[in-house]
């Protein structure tokens, strides 16, 4: 039995502006967001999939994640997208291409159908935990 996606995954994608566009990948039972880098980071299947960016360009649109081998064949399936001028290894499609909503729901249809094309693993770098002190003292003004 599929279990439904996280109800606060789901929520914090529909809250965003381009969320509606990829809610096909929220079908995925593995589906998960986080926050990244001021973007809305989508994951399925335990790998980074997609980021959805509400900016200024090169940061407003559908940013995929992926390696540089896959670029040809995925802009050949998606014309407008394009090399990311920040993030090199992976591509962006424009929010203002004027085919933005149905390349969109076919990059999420294709994260959801696990398409190796997309995705890149997360980060293996586990996060340190913080001790509480060094939050208060970080929290404080300096004395100088």
């Amino acid at each position: 039995m599929r279990r439904p996606p996280d109800e606060h995954a789901l929520a914090r994608l529909l809250a965003h502006p381009y969320g509606d566009a990829v809610e096909a990948l929220a079908r995925e039972e593995s589906f998960l967001t986080r926050s990244m880098f001021g973007c809305l980071a989508c994951y399925a299947h335990g790998r980074l999939m997609l980021a959805l960016a509400a900016g200024r360009p090169p940061w407003d649109g559908l940013l995929v994640a992926t390696a540089r081998e896959h670029h040809e064949a995925l802009q050949a399936l998606v014309p407008a997208l394009r090399v990311h001028p920040v993030l090199g290894k992976w591509l962006y499609l424009p929010a203002a291409d004027g085919d933005f909503e149905r390349a969109a729901r076919l990059l999420a249809e294709l994260a959801r159908a696990d398409d190796p094309r997309i995705g890149v693993e997360p980060s293996a770098r586990p996060r340190r935990a913080r001790r509480a002190g060094a939050r208060r003292a970080a929290a404080r003004p300096s004395k100088i």
